[in-house]
Protein backbone atom coordinates (compact mmCIF):
# COMPACT_ATOMS: atom_id res chain seq x y z
CA UNK A 1 0.00 0.00 0.00
CA UNK A 2 1.35 2.95 -0.41
CA UNK A 3 0.64 6.70 1.53
CA UNK A 4 -2.93 7.35 0.21
CA UNK A 5 -3.97 4.01 1.66
CA UNK A 6 -4.19 2.36 -2.55
CA UNK A 7 -2.81 0.15 -3.78
CA UNK A 8 0.57 0.34 -4.87
CA UNK A 9 0.07 -1.54 -8.21
CA UNK A 10 1.52 0.21 -11.45
CA UNK A 11 -1.74 -0.07 -13.17
CA UNK A 12 -4.25 1.52 -10.61
CA UNK A 13 -1.35 4.06 -9.73
CA UNK A 14 -1.58 4.87 -13.98
CA UNK A 15 -4.98 4.94 -14.07
CA UNK A 16 -5.28 7.57 -10.77
CA UNK A 17 -2.64 10.11 -13.02
CA UNK A 18 -4.54 9.54 -16.14
CA UNK A 19 -7.96 10.10 -14.28
CA UNK A 20 -10.79 9.30 -17.26
CA UNK A 21 -11.55 9.70 -20.71
CA UNK A 22 -10.95 12.77 -20.84
CA UNK A 23 -7.21 13.28 -19.82
CA UNK A 24 -6.17 10.78 -22.46
CA UNK A 25 -8.46 12.70 -24.74
CA UNK A 26 -6.37 15.82 -24.42
CA UNK A 27 -3.26 14.67 -24.55
CA UNK A 28 -4.29 12.22 -27.96
CA UNK A 29 -5.44 16.08 -28.90
CA UNK A 30 -2.13 17.46 -28.09
CA UNK A 31 0.00 14.25 -29.24
CA UNK A 32 -1.94 13.64 -32.84
CA UNK A 33 -3.62 16.85 -33.42
CA UNK A 34 -0.84 19.18 -32.80
CA UNK A 35 -3.61 21.12 -30.69
CA UNK A 36 -1.80 23.21 -28.38
CA UNK A 37 -3.63 26.07 -27.26
CA UNK A 38 -6.92 25.95 -25.20
CA UNK A 39 -9.30 27.32 -27.72
CA UNK A 40 -7.89 24.95 -30.03
CA UNK A 41 -8.59 21.75 -27.67
CA UNK A 42 -12.23 23.22 -27.01
CA UNK A 43 -13.18 23.90 -30.86
CA UNK A 44 -11.81 21.44 -32.94
CA UNK A 45 -12.67 18.25 -30.28
CA UNK A 46 -14.74 15.82 -32.44
CA UNK A 47 -15.67 14.54 -28.64
CA UNK A 48 -17.08 18.05 -27.52
CA UNK A 49 -15.17 18.51 -24.24
CA UNK A 50 -17.20 21.09 -22.00
CA UNK A 51 -14.97 24.79 -21.18
CA UNK A 52 -15.08 24.28 -17.45
CA UNK A 53 -13.79 19.93 -17.97
CA UNK A 54 -11.23 20.93 -20.55
CA UNK A 55 -9.80 23.63 -17.97
CA UNK A 56 -9.45 21.28 -15.10
CA UNK A 57 -7.87 18.46 -17.01
CA UNK A 58 -5.69 20.63 -18.44
CA UNK A 59 -4.99 22.07 -14.68
CA UNK A 60 -4.68 18.13 -13.63
CA UNK A 61 -2.51 17.23 -16.74
CA UNK A 62 0.47 20.02 -15.44
CA UNK A 63 0.08 19.22 -11.78
CA UNK A 64 0.88 15.59 -12.89
CA UNK A 65 3.73 16.67 -14.94
CA UNK A 66 2.47 14.94 -18.09
CA UNK A 67 2.01 18.44 -19.58
CA UNK A 68 3.88 21.95 -19.49
CA UNK A 69 2.67 25.52 -20.18
CA UNK A 70 4.20 28.43 -21.04
CA UNK A 71 3.16 32.09 -22.99
CA UNK A 72 3.10 31.90 -26.16
CA UNK A 73 5.69 34.49 -27.55
CA UNK A 74 3.60 34.93 -30.44
CA UNK A 75 0.33 36.27 -28.31
CA UNK A 76 1.07 36.98 -24.56
CA UNK A 77 -2.61 36.40 -23.98
CA UNK A 78 -2.09 32.73 -24.57
CA UNK A 79 -0.69 29.32 -23.01
CA UNK A 80 1.06 27.26 -25.01
CA UNK A 81 0.62 23.30 -23.88
CA UNK A 82 3.43 21.06 -24.24
CA UNK A 83 3.83 17.25 -23.99
CA UNK A 84 6.31 16.23 -21.28
CA UNK A 85 8.82 13.19 -21.78
CA UNK A 86 6.17 10.98 -19.34
CA UNK A 87 3.70 12.00 -21.59
CA UNK A 88 5.43 11.07 -24.82
CA UNK A 89 6.52 8.25 -23.22
CA UNK A 90 2.33 7.42 -23.83
CA UNK A 91 2.98 6.74 -27.34
CA UNK A 92 3.08 2.74 -27.18
CA UNK A 93 0.08 2.83 -25.02
CA UNK A 94 -1.64 4.88 -27.02
CA UNK A 95 -1.06 3.28 -30.13
CA UNK A 96 -2.00 -0.02 -28.58
CA UNK A 97 -5.63 1.50 -27.49
CA UNK A 98 -5.60 2.85 -30.73
CA UNK A 99 -5.00 -0.86 -32.23
CA UNK A 100 -7.73 -2.60 -29.58
CA UNK A 101 -10.34 -0.24 -30.72
CA UNK A 102 -10.11 -0.77 -34.58
CA UNK A 103 -10.11 -4.41 -33.63
CA UNK A 104 -13.07 -4.51 -30.99
CA UNK A 105 -15.47 -1.19 -31.84
CA UNK A 106 -16.82 0.27 -34.33
CA UNK A 107 -14.52 2.67 -35.04
CA UNK A 108 -14.78 4.90 -38.48
CA UNK A 109 -12.35 3.26 -41.41
CA UNK A 110 -11.31 7.45 -41.75
CA UNK A 111 -10.29 7.92 -38.00
CA UNK A 112 -9.10 4.38 -37.47
CA UNK A 113 -6.20 5.11 -40.72
CA UNK A 114 -3.32 6.53 -37.93
CA UNK A 115 -3.86 3.64 -35.21
CA UNK A 116 -3.62 0.93 -38.26
CA UNK A 117 -0.52 2.65 -39.78
CA UNK A 118 1.41 2.84 -35.53
CA UNK A 119 -0.21 -0.66 -34.76
CA UNK A 120 1.59 -2.11 -38.67
CA UNK A 121 5.05 0.63 -37.93
CA UNK A 122 5.27 -1.02 -34.23
CA UNK A 123 8.02 0.23 -32.11
CA UNK A 124 10.89 1.47 -34.66
CA UNK A 125 7.80 3.79 -35.61
CA UNK A 126 6.46 4.54 -32.17
CA UNK A 127 9.90 5.76 -30.79
CA UNK A 128 10.25 7.74 -34.43
CA UNK A 129 7.12 9.71 -33.50
CA UNK A 130 8.66 10.14 -29.67
CA UNK A 131 11.43 11.35 -30.95
CA UNK A 132 9.45 14.13 -32.84
CA UNK A 133 7.26 14.55 -30.24
CA UNK A 134 10.53 15.64 -28.14
CA UNK A 135 11.70 17.74 -30.92
CA UNK A 136 8.26 19.58 -31.10
CA UNK A 137 7.94 19.61 -27.17
CA UNK A 138 11.22 19.89 -25.71
CA UNK A 139 12.94 21.20 -28.12
CA UNK A 140 14.98 18.17 -29.40
CA UNK A 141 16.77 17.75 -32.32
CA UNK A 142 14.35 17.01 -35.32
CA UNK A 143 14.57 13.62 -36.23
CA UNK A 144 14.67 12.94 -40.69
CA UNK A 145 11.73 10.99 -41.14
CA UNK A 146 8.51 12.88 -39.88
CA UNK A 147 5.93 10.08 -38.59
CA UNK A 148 2.88 13.03 -38.05
CA UNK A 149 3.26 14.05 -41.46
CA UNK A 150 2.91 10.45 -42.44
CA UNK A 151 -0.05 9.64 -40.51
CA UNK A 152 -1.75 13.05 -41.53
CA UNK A 153 -0.86 11.92 -45.09
CA UNK A 154 -2.89 8.70 -44.11
CA UNK A 155 -5.68 10.48 -42.64
CA UNK A 156 -6.73 12.90 -45.47
CA UNK A 157 -6.12 10.31 -47.88
CA UNK A 158 -9.14 8.33 -46.42
CA UNK A 159 -10.94 11.34 -45.59
CA UNK A 160 -10.90 12.41 -49.38
CA UNK A 161 -11.76 8.27 -49.79
CA UNK A 162 -14.69 8.26 -47.62
CA UNK A 163 -15.91 12.25 -49.69
CA UNK A 164 -15.42 11.01 -52.87
CA UNK A 165 -17.36 7.23 -52.47
CA UNK A 166 -20.01 9.29 -51.06
CA UNK A 167 -20.07 11.65 -53.78
CA UNK A 168 -20.28 8.66 -56.05
CA UNK A 169 -23.15 6.59 -53.52
CA UNK A 170 -26.58 6.57 -55.50
CA UNK A 171 -29.19 9.38 -54.57
CA UNK A 172 -31.63 7.83 -52.59
CA UNK A 173 -35.60 7.95 -53.30
CA UNK A 174 -36.32 10.07 -50.17
CA UNK A 175 -33.69 12.84 -51.03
Amino acid sequence: MNKSGRSGCPINLTLETLGDRWSLIVIRDIMFGSRRHYRDLLNTSEEGIASNILSDRLKKLVAAGLLSKARDPDHTQKTIYSLTEPAIQLVPLLAMMGAWGVRHTSASKELSVRAKRLEDGGPLMWDIFMDELRHIHLGARKPERSVIRELNAAYETAKARKGSNAALAPVSQAE
